[in-house]
């Protein structure tokens, strides 16, 4: 299966740059994966669109201020005092660092992507904040240019990137994060932080919404993984089955595994909000598998490194609320499996030709 299988044409201007006023104000595609129609609707129909018994499972991970703005040693560049560094030309010396990973076994060591990549070498200091108040040390370079660092101690490390950090809009947003995106490029239900990038299809959701959907008798569900690199990193060979995820860390608590499993045994659907809450579900299940007895979710944590594509037997989802995916990307193929790539791509065809807005902003779809 060719990774070009999955491409689209989607025109510069239907990629969405700023969030709707009201959250729950999208369009949403309603797509039937038995048929491969669909119908435009709006997003507030949703809880009208869940059947009684349904159990809707969301990731509840939030997103923290991942990108880092520095400078190199040695080199004669000032620290940066603007809060949107990224709408200027990079100085000499300045660098921009994407937080992607922490790693459990050394907490002040990350792994991270950088700017500029080829110039940054094994042994650098680097250093950020208008004053310098945090340093690391890059000790090693991955196989595409990924780097691993090693911040030096410094007391209350969390509190310090709110302070300097910058939320980690994706690269096709084409502007400077500003404080209302603190906000808003978060669901209104996120807790545990750990998150480079928000899992998009909740980010529609309101407190009002998740009231409605309770009163019609939906059951809900809360885990949580931690996106990183394996969620949006590019493919980079030619074939989809020669593609590999990095590993993201989730967790499943017994109360959510116990829903899970309740709702299969009793042939209700589980609704996934996101391809991440999707990926999660089928780890888990691939896990409970190796232990008979115990249902097909089995609570826990760890790292899930799950690629889906066409092909992938479905053991947990049975619906899938999403936003729209960028071309060729891992996310786009998982819903290609769940729903088939041709709907999907002829549903997205429909979106570009109505003019809905694409990806982490945008517009989303219901499959089902």
């Amino acid at each position: 299966m060719l990774v070009s299988d999955f491409d689209y044409d989607l025109p510069e201007e239907r990629i969405a740059q700023e969030p709707l006023a009201d959250r729950a104000g999208a369009r949403l595609l309603h797509l039937n994966r038995s048929t491969g129609e669909w119908v435009d609707r709006q997003f507030k129909e949703f809880p009208s669109l869940l059947r009684t018994g349904d159990l809707l499972v969301f990731n509840n991970t939030r997103v923290f201020p991942a990108r880092l703005y520095g400078r190199r040693n040695g080199l004669n560049a000032h620290a940066v005092s603007d809060r949107n560094p990224a709408s200027r030309d990079f100085l000499r010396g300045r660098i921009e660092v994407l937080l992607t990973r922490q790693l459990a076994e050394q907490p002040n060591e990350w792994e991270c992507l950088v700017r500029p990549g080829r110039k940054i070498g094994v042994g650098e200091i680097l250093f950020f904040g208008e004053t310098d108040e945090l340093r690391a040390e890059v000790i090693s370079r991955g196989e595409f240019g990924e780097r691993r660092i090693r911040f030096f101690p410094v007391n209350g490390f969390f509190e310090l990137l709110e302070q300097i950090g910058h939320i980690p809009l994706p690269p096709y947003i084409d502007r400077p994060d500003a404080a209302r995106d603190r906000e808003r490029y978060q669901t209104v239900y996120a807790q545990p932080s750990g998150s480079v990038a928000a899992p998009t299809a909740g980010l529609h959701f309101t407190p009002e919404i998740l009231a409605e959907i309770k009163a019609h008798g939906i059951e809900m569900a809360e885990i949580t993984l931690h996106v990183g690199l394996g969620t949006f990193q590019s493919v980079r060979v030619e074939r989809v089955e020669e593609h590999s995820l990095h590993s993201e860390t989730y967790v499943i608590s017994p109360e959510a595994a116990e829903k899970i499993n309740r709702a299969l045994r009793e042939e209700r659907r589980v609704i996934a909000v996101g391809t991440t809450t999707v990926r999660t579900l089928e780890f888990a299940a691939s896990l409970g598998k190796e232990k008979p007895g115990n249902g097909k979710i089995i609570a826990g944590s760890g790292e899930a490194s799950i690629f889906i594509y066409p092909g992938y037997e479905f053991q947990v989802a049975q619906g899938l609320l999403t936003n729209f995916h960028l071309p060729q990307s891992t996310l786009l193929m998982l819903v290609s499996a769940f729903a088939g790539r041709e709907n999907v791509l002829r549903a997205y065809q429909h979106a570009v030709s109505q003019e809905y807005r694409f990806y982490s902003y945008g517009d989303c779809m219901f499959v089902e």
